[in-house]
């Protein structure tokens, strides 16, 4: 399965079976806070209308953070993680 990112003119095309070059979650709170922690949110899966899947470039150090959210140990600044979460609302429910 493919999903195709538009960047400007130019449209990449992006395996999502690809684990070794893309991190996904369907986790709004997961992706939150990874772009909290200047992970590249390259697209949104939105292939299935009850379900976002967010894909990340994968950069070392990705699913540390990603296992330190879910110990509840990942510090962020709270208005930082305000920020990204009402970014990532809007761009799920936009028209991308």
């Amino acid at each position: 399965m493919y999903k195709i990112n538009n960047k400007g003119d130019d449209f990449e095309y992006i395996p999502l079976g690809n684990s070794k070059e893309y991190y996904q979650t369907a986790d709004l709170g997961l992706a939150t806070a990874l772009c909290c922690k200047n992970y590249v949110l390259l697209t949104l899966d939105k292939q299935d209308p009850r379900k976002v899947s967010f894909i990340f470039k994968r950069k070392s150090g990705i699913e540390e953070d990603a296992d330190t959210y879910w110990s509840k140990d990942l510090n962020i600044k709270a208005r930082d993680y305000f920020d990204n979460l009402r970014t990532l609302k809007n761009r799920i429910y936009s028209s991308e």
